[in-house]
Order: C-alpha cells, then sequence, then structure tokens
C-alpha cells in the first residue's frame, strides 16, 4: 500500500478547514439573519379614520427644518385609513394657518422604539416637482443630544420629480444635512407611483442595510462613515410628505394637487 506523504495530508487538511468555515456564516451575513416580527400596523380600519394613537404622534406645524411649504395637520382630510388597509397622507394646496399647502407628518416617538432589527414599509408614492415623501428613523435620544448627534436613518427618501429613483442615507455628527452617507436605487422601465413597494432597512450594532423589493443596494459599517457611528440605541419611526423643501425643491405649474403617500403596512422584526 502506498504511503500518504505528509504535505498531501496537510494540503488535504487545510482544505476541510476551508470546507467547513466556508459553509458557516458571519452574524453580519443577510443570508444568516432569522427576523421574528416585534410590531406591525397594518392600517386595519375604517374608512377615514386617524392612525391607531395607541402606535402614532402626529406632530402639527411647519417646517421641521428643512424649508417644507406645508402646514402638517392631524385631519383626516391629511391622513387617515381608506378602509382598504392602507393609511394615506394627502398633500393639499390650500391656504392654511399662512401657509398654501397642508400634509401630515406621523411618528412612533415615545410610542415604539427599538435598537437593531429589520424595519419595512410597503408604499405606493405621490408624484410631481416639489413632492417629498419620507419613511425615516431619528435616534430617541433626540431631545437630550439634538440632532445629528442623535443619528438619522433615512429608509427612503422619494423626489417626486424623479419617479424611478429613491435614495436611502445616513445622518450623523461629520456626515449629515447635504454631505449623507447615501446611495441611489433605480428601478428599470418602472416608476414608484403606478404601484407599491417595500423599502427596508436591516440594522445591527456594526451595519445598516437598505433594500428595495427585496433587493439589497447598500451596506454602511462605522468605518464607512466620516464621523461618529450613533447607532447603537434606540430609534423610532416616521413617515411624512412634505411639500417643498431644501432636498427636493418647489411645486411647478406642472405639480398636481392632492397627491397621496400610500403606505399598505409597516413592520419591524427582531
Amino acid at each position: 500500500m502506498e504511503r500518504i506523504k505528509p504535505k498531501v495530508i496537510i494540503l488535504v487538511s487545510f482544505f476541510l478547514i476551508l470546507l467547513i468555515f466556508s459553509g458557516c456564516s458571519s452574524s453580519n451575513d443577510p443570508e444568516s439573519q432569522e427576523w421574528t416580527l416585534a410590531w406591525s400596523d397594518e392600517f386595519t380600519g375604517e374608512s377615514g379614520t386617524l392612525p391607531n394613537s395607541n402606535y402614532w404622534n402626529l406632530d402639527i406645524g411647519t417646517d421641521w427644518g428643512n424649508a417644507q411649504l406645508e402646514y402638517d395637520t392631524d385631519r383626516p382630510e391629511n391622513v387617515s385609513l381608506d378602509g382598504n388597509g392602507n393609511l394615506v397622507i394627502t398633500a393639499i394646496k390650500e391656504n392654511y394657518e399662512s401657509r398654501s399647502y397642508t400634509s401630515a407628518r406621523i411618528t412612533t416617538k415615545d410610542k415604539f422604539e427599538q435598537t437593531y432589527g429589520k424595519i419595512e414599509a410597503r408604499i405606493k408614492m405621490p408624484y410631481g416637482a416639489g413632492i417629498w415623501p419620507a419613511f425615516w428613523m431619528l435616534g430617541a435620544d433626540i431631545d437630550d443630544v439634538g440632532w445629528p448627534q442623535c443619528g438619522e436613518i433615512d429608509i427612503m427618501e422619494f423626489r417626486g420629480q424623479e419617479p424611478s429613483t429613491i435614495h436611502g442615507s445616513l445622518h450623523g455628527p461629520g456626515y449629515s444635512g447635504g454631505q449623507p452617507k447615501t446611495k441611489r436605487y433605480d428601478l428599470t422601465a418602472a416608476r414608484f407611483d403606478t404601484d407599491f413597494h417595500t423599502f427596508a432597512v436591516e440594522w445591527g450594532n456594526d451595519f445598516i442595510r437598505w433594500y428595495v423589493d427585496g433587493n439589497l443596494y447598500q451596506s454602511v459599517s462605522p468605518g464607512d462613515v466620516n464621523g461618529e457611528w450613533v447607532f447603537d440605541h434606540d430609534f423610532f419611526i416616521i413617515l411624512n410628505l412634505a411639500v417643498g423643501g431644501n432636498y427636493v425643491g418647489w411645486p411647478n405649474d406642472q405639480t398636481v394637487f392632492p397627491q397621496q403617500m400610500t403606505i399598505d403596512y409597516v413592520r419591524v422584526y427582531k
């Protein structure tokens, strides 16, 4: 019987180790994640009713630091269930509280906040120059440390004049305002205002990943940002439909009103 040479044994052992480790996924591997539903709103209820007050606050006011044009209200005309399992945020051109537009902005601040997980929503966009819907998160410590130290995760931002493009961004100290960590996602031969699409982030202690319809298009880790990583504490959810602002510009003569942002569901997993 031929004797196996020591070098052969070493090589075989090396390749066996490689095979074992290649079959093991790290905790940051998207394929290795297992998610359990922790919180959701499916927006079931009678048409014309406001979103569930146990889940959502309705912010009332204007600007919010972005030079927006609308006045956000708590009226059913601007935010209500449609009776078909959706929440509809409606931007209206009207004179109200010294503003020329109304809309709505809802948050889970002090009602639902979570550190890490998968956060997703299925949304159909409005359309038109100066229309700015967003699905995003702010650090729950914002009242204590301010922005951008609290951190901001923009799961989805949409410029109404760019119907096939959305943006996912991260704001923190050293990379905020007009210089966030950001990336765009473009549909091919399709638009975000003609059908529903699912927008999500997966968030862990050292990564945040952005998805559209299950497609990963951006992944950011602490070493990728030009400043402090401030995403290791509770965040709350925000949905809003702005009119105008520094990010999107202003409505023009071709912008039709009313405009509606339709949300099928919001789901949060651990």
